[in-house]
């Protein structure tokens, strides 16, 4: 489980599903309202606690994005009406107003920080898949989008997340997103493409 601050108020949870096996959560418990994923949560909120002084009392806005092979990423955004210290305290501070939202993609999408690192993935990628994926600039970062893995083949895939994760942070912006705002690069056979012009 990794812990990540995006704002005053947000932050990411990077979950993996070892993360989840390790606590006995399917995929599809997530959004199920049982003890186990509210004793998650709790334990999310805790390390968030514990690492960025992030703390939850009151209403809140859950947002989980699945995705194939890499895990889940869970976006939690405090609302604005926290408690103010003068009540009663007779509130429990581990009960919260959740409002779930969930997207389930079955597209491979990462970020790099800079060029290098999405040359390097490109060049070890290759080894496994010789073509295929886009690129996108969008927020100053470089957006790998990959979405003519063979599925079948779940070794492969595999290998291509975990190259991709060492270089990469998967990200939960959309395809959609990326059409919509971002600025192509390169439309199609981004590994061919990057790995020919970039020795």
């Amino acid at each position: 489980m990794r812990v990540e601050r995006l704002s005053q108020d947000k932050i990411r949870i990077f979950l993996t599903f070892d993360d989840l096996h390790e606590r006995g959560i399917e995929k599809e418990d997530i959004w199920r309202d049982i003890p186990k994923v509210h004793d998650l949560f709790n334990d999310m909120m805790e390390q968030a606690y514990h690492e960025l002084g992030f703390e939850v009392m009151g209403p809140v806005a859950v947002e989980v994005f699945a995705m194939p092979a890499q895990g889940m990423v869970v976006i939690v955004t405090r609302g604005k009406s926290q408690p103010s210290g003068d009540d009663d305290g007779d509130y429990e501070d581990d009960i919260y107003e959740m409002e779930v939202t969930l997207e389930e993609s079955e597209d491979v999408i990462y970020y790099f920080q800079d060029m290098e690192h999405l040359i390097e993935a490109c060049h070890r990628v290759q080894l496994n898949l010789e073509d295929g994926g886009s690129i996108y600039l969008y927020n100053d970062k470089y957006y790998f989008l990959l979405d003519e893995v063979d599925m079948e083949n779940q070794q492969l895939y595999n290998g291509i997340i975990a190259i991709l994760s060492e270089y990469g942070v998967a990200s939960t912006v959309t395809k959609y997103v990326l059409a919509e705002y971002g600025k192509l690069v390169i439309r199609d056979h981004a590994i061919q493409t990057i790995c020919h012009h970039f020795k």
